[in-house]
């Protein structure tokens, strides 16, 4: 996994006080503490506790100088005696009270800062942000020209790495322009991909096929036409590899048709609808996940890049209709070790596809639009996972079901015969033991039993670990609310993504201690904003980007219909020892 550094950040609190945290490392010792520096304009560094550190990675400095520069560091001890001291975060003279990293955008004219995710593209062990840019875009149904879709590469200063645009022969549109971040091959340093096609121009301005070919119809979809599958260097957005996509449209109709469900689609319409991952296929590396179809036929094609070769791993092809895995995808997808066998599956909806590219089971749930996979259970062995179904046309299937991530198992099942079109599982109220249930149409808190336990949530979007509890808080829009407690946070002057979806360009344990931070646009669509919590906690665990199912979340958060990730273990209200995975980390600095 990623060599990190310890992600030191610091907030100004106004009246001379600052919030600073850190991470703990998949890495480190249990019995690991640390040593707090500050260090103001000119003089001597100060220790700031006079014992090391061991119940948290976060401390509240008071009677700060804030006239002059801070720079905050910390030192691992370990049986006494400091480590290797990490890298510092300075907040500079008069550093205004703000709980966010500023970074300025270089927005093409006419475009808005979207889905964004992040990587250590310079091995440094800090994260990147790479940034969707998007114009004109248009759903799959729908006829018309979008403008052409844009990458960017920023450092946390602001620095712009590199730009990619994908060109005028890649739709833009949230069910076209997937795209996957990850060190591929485990150099330390992450790679971009995504599907390409003749006119892409990478980061140093090389145009990747015929760069005079227009593919596009009259009515602005592109149905013919080479495509392709590039990986990108993380660090110069230069083309390392590209070679056809997998799969070729083939048969436009033997895609689906409406939901699923008879009838076919000669359009355009099913045969462009896209998701992207990244899996530990052989519990070393991860592989790239691109694929395509999930109304009717299903594909899902697994490339590894290593040694600066682009090769095919496997594909996983439902085919046609008679097979019982059509149908059975989603609008996302989550990857997981559902057999803990040290390797990834693909959870893709209502099926699951081992490893090794075969389909473990398929429930017949059908088709939905939300998906979350982690232990919601406790109380029982291994992961489960909760999803939301249209069933519209077919009454004898659920609106929204729980099932056993390893043995397909249903476990609860309701809202029979009801299209639901939003759905969450986690843990949020610290009244009932696990995770809960909620949905469109839910009407209340449900345990994963289904029985009623409480009210509405006021949204059914993303969760969020922000707090100082072990319970999930509730992000949607630009606001952060905690269940039966109301609004905690507000992004002033920001705004969130994809309508009304209403998600954040990324969020994700991006910086300091092992909780999440959330990344928004501002109104003027010229600045990212990282906000990052300055509530402390007493507790203390390991980075959440060091466990490898939450780290997978990551890379897929931005495809199509935004979800919000989740560990491999169960992390909320009584979690007390939680099983780390046995992790080693690639080449790089660890400040």
């Amino acid at each position: 996994m990623e060599n990190l550094g310890r992600g030191v950040v610091a907030v100004h609190q106004g009246e001379g006080k600052v919030f600073v945290s850190w991470r703990m490392l998949g890495t480190d010792p249990v019995n690991i503490a640390f040593n707090l520096y500050r260090k103001t304009g000119s003089k001597k560094p100060v220790k700031l506790n006079p014992q090391p550190l061991t119940q948290s990675t976060n401390f509240q400095d008071s009677k700060v100088d804030i006239s002059q520069p801070n720079a905050y560091y910390v030192k691992p001890v370990l049986n006494g005696k400091e480590q290797e001291v990490s890298a510092a975060f300075t907040l500079p003279a008069q550093a205004p009270v703000q709980q966010y990293l500023a970074i300025p955008l270089k927005t093409p004219p006419g475009y808005t800062p979207n889905d964004a995710s992040i990587g250590d593209l310079d091995g440094d062990g800090e994260y990147e942000i790479i940034l969707h840019q998007t114009g004109r875009s248009l759903d799959t149904p729908a006829n018309g020209f979008t403008d052409e879709p844009i990458f960017q590469a920023y450092k946390l200063n602001g620095t712009l790495l590199w730009e990619i645009n994908l060109g005028k022969n890649i739709r833009e549109g949230a069910h076209y322009t997937q795209f996957i971040v990850i060190d591929m091959d485990g150099d330390g340093h992450a790679e971009f991909s995504c599907k390409t096609a003749d006119g892409t121009k990478d980061g140093k301005g090389k145009i990747i096929g015929d760069a005079n070919a227009d593919w596009r119809e009259q009515n602005g979809k592109i149905l013919k036409g080479p495509e392709y599958f590039t990986v990108f260097s993380g660090l110069t957005g230069a083309a390392l590899a590209t070679a056809n996509y997998i799969p070729a449209r083939g048969d436009l109709g033997g895609w689906g048709g409406v939901g699923g469900n008879g009838g076919n689609d000669n359009t355009g319409n099913r045969v462009d609808r896209f998701v992207a991952g990244a899996a530990y296929l052989d519990g070393k590396l991860p592989s790239v996940l691109m694929c395509r179809g999930y109304y009717g036929r299903s594909v899902i094609a697994a490339w590894d890049y290593r040694n600066k070769q682009l090769t095919s791993r496997w594909i996983f092809d439902s085919q046609n209709r008679e097979n019982p895995y059509s149908g059975m995808g989603n609008h996302g997808l989550s990857i997981a070790d559902v057999d803990q066998d040290g390797k990834d599956e693909i959870i893709y909806g209502s099926m699951v596809v081992d490893d090794n590219g075969h389909g473990l089971f398929t429930t017949g749930l059908r088709h939905g639009d939300a998906l979350h996979v982690t232990d919601l259970d406790p109380n029982r062995p291994g992961l489960e996972v909760f999803g939301i179904h249209e069933n519209e046309t077919n009454t004898s299937g659920p609106g929204a079901a729980l099932y056993d991530a390893r043995t397909g198992e249903i476990l609860w099942r309701g809202h029979e015969g009801k299209d639901v079109g939003r759905g969450v599982a986690a843990d949020i109220d610290p009244n009932n033991p696990g995770a809960e249930m909620w949905f469109s149409g839910s009407q209340g808190l449900l345990n994963l039993k289904g029985a009623k336990i409480g009210g509405n949530p006021p949204s059914t979007n993303f969760v969020i670990w922000w707090d100082g509890d072990l319970a999930r808080e509730l992000l949607d829009g630009n606001h952060i609310d905690k269940y039966q407690a109301g609004r905690m946070f507000t992004a002033e002057g920001c705004t969130s993504n994809n309508g009304s979806k209403s998600t954040p360009a990324l969020s994700a344990d991006i910086l300091g201690d092992w909780r999440e931070e959330v990344i928004f646009r501002t109104t003027d669509n010229q600045e990212l904003r990282i906000f990052t919590t300055t509530i402390p906690t007493e507790h203390r665990m390991p980075t959440l980007m060091h466990d490898p199912q939450y780290r997978m979340a990551i890379a897929w958060q931005n495809v199509a219909y935004n979800q919000p990730p989740h560990p491999g273990f169960y992390l909320g209200n009584g979690t007390k020892n939680i099983k780390r995975p046995a992790i080693s980390v690639a080449p790089g600095r660890t400040k």
